[in-house]
């Protein structure tokens, strides 16, 4: 990797621990505020929710500063929040800290996936996206794995202490490593959010946010899972999420090839109907250890190469906003993490058991990939010139 992209990856991985490590805590969470497991599946919902206002907000408000600054000062923000979470006395505190701490995500990565892409050799571009990406696959290969077993040996709030270790060491990376690139945003606050008035844009929202939802569905509740369905024990789960971790690595290299050598949205479809047939095949396989583990690895691979193809298409589609329309696919993302929270444990609540989400999580994989047809249907359109627009892929 060369060292300019090492502060963005450094990001991902600080990014990644906090928004994935929560999934493998989740238990010794709930155990000490005496919560049950969806009431603290609250508080993934309430990360998500801080990305979603976030990542316009911040993108918009920094609208006239250099991206290394910009990077620089939302670094700052996350490191505090992120600290803070380790301190939170009681579960409200706690839903508080990770709501405020989900504020600068999306704009770190939509900015960072912007000058990615501007400091890219040419026809590479989603493969350095993927590189800021590829810290987000470390931290579930390492960081969260490891934030786990802190977790569940010694305590829960030292996950948060060390990423906010992690965040003092990108800022410092931000600082020294990062080039200087020049603010290209030219138009006005107006003129950026024309690009919205689009239906574009608002199709790739809906593809990330409910598609890829159906992925944070499974993964939301995999601890649970893990030891209630497949019968490991508590103990195993750190590991378990090291598999997931390594998938995800595999994954975000090929979503980064797939989309440079296909089109970006060909690309998504192709993951995503893939991400539904793995999410059902979960279902009916939980309960054989081995089959899961396997299982495991498979979703993990399908959990972040969709990442960098979609990223790059909405770029693509917001041209003149780059840097909002980047923030505003992390903002789906999170959206997508915060509703396969929430309706991954609607049936659990219910009684349905731990296998149930990855049900859900499939139609919502399936329901991306019919907006994802209304996309490439529309793009078509717009290239025979039926209608007016901008082109979706290249």
């Amino acid at each position: 990797m060369k060292k300019k992209f090492l502060p963005l990856a450094l990001g991902g991985l600080a990014i990644g621990t906090t928004e994935f490590v929560m999934m493998g805590i989740l238990p010794d969470i709930a155990n000490e505020f005496k919560i049950s497991i969806p009431q603290a599946g609250h508080m993934i919902s309430a990360y998500a929710l801080g990305v979603v206002i976030g990542a316009p907000l911040l993108v918009v408000l920094t609208r006239n500063m250099a991206p290394k600054k910009i990077l620089f000062a939302l670094m700052l923000l996350f490191t505090v929040f992120n600290t803070l979470s380790s301190f939170a006395p009681n579960d409200t505190i706690l839903f508080l800290a990770r709501l405020f701490s989900g504020l600068p995500h999306g704009a770190f990565f939509g900015v960072g996936a912007v000058v990615a892409s501007r400091l890219a050799d040419k026809g590479k571009q989603a493969q350095a996206i993927s590189m800021m990406f590829a810290g987000l696959t470390l931290a579930n290969l390492l960081t969260v794995p490891l934030g786990t077993w802190v977790g569940h040996t010694y305590s829960w709030r030292y996950a948060f202490a060390a990423v906010g270790l992690i965040g003092l060491g990108t800022m410092v990376s931000i600082y020294f490593l990062l080039p200087s690139l020049p603010v290209t945003r030219s138009g006005n606050m107006k003129s950026e959010l024309s690009v919205f008035a689009r239906i574009e844009p608002w199709l790739i929202f809906l593809i990330t946010s409910i598609g890829t939802g159906g992925l944070f569905c499974w993964i939301s509740y995999i601890a649970p899972l893990m030891t209630e369905v497949s019968h490991f024990s508590a103990a195993t789960v750190p590991y378990i999420m090291v598999i997931a971790g390594l998938g995800m690595v595999v994954g975000n290299v090929i979503g980064g090839k797939l989309s440079d050598r296909l089109q970006p949205l060909n690309a998504c479809i192709v993951l995503l109907v893939a991400m539904s047939l793995t999410l059902l095949i979960i279902y009916f396989v939980s309960w054989q250890p081995v089959l899961s583990l396997i299982m495991t690895f498979v979703a993990g691979s399908f959990a972040l190469a969709i990442a960098s193809p979609i990223q790059l298409l909405m770029i693509q589609a917001s041209k003149g906003a780059e840097m909002l329309g980047a923030s505003i696919t992390q903002a789906a993302f999170n959206m997508g993490n915060a509703l396969g929270a929430f309706l991954g444990g609607l049936p659990i609540a219910a009684g349905f058991g731990y296998t149930s989400p990855s049900l859900v999580g499939m139609g919502m994989a399936l329901t991306g990939v019919v907006f994802a047809w209304m996309l490439m249907v529309l793009s078509r359109k717009e290239k025979q010139g039926l209608t007016s627009g901008i082109p979706i892929a290249n």
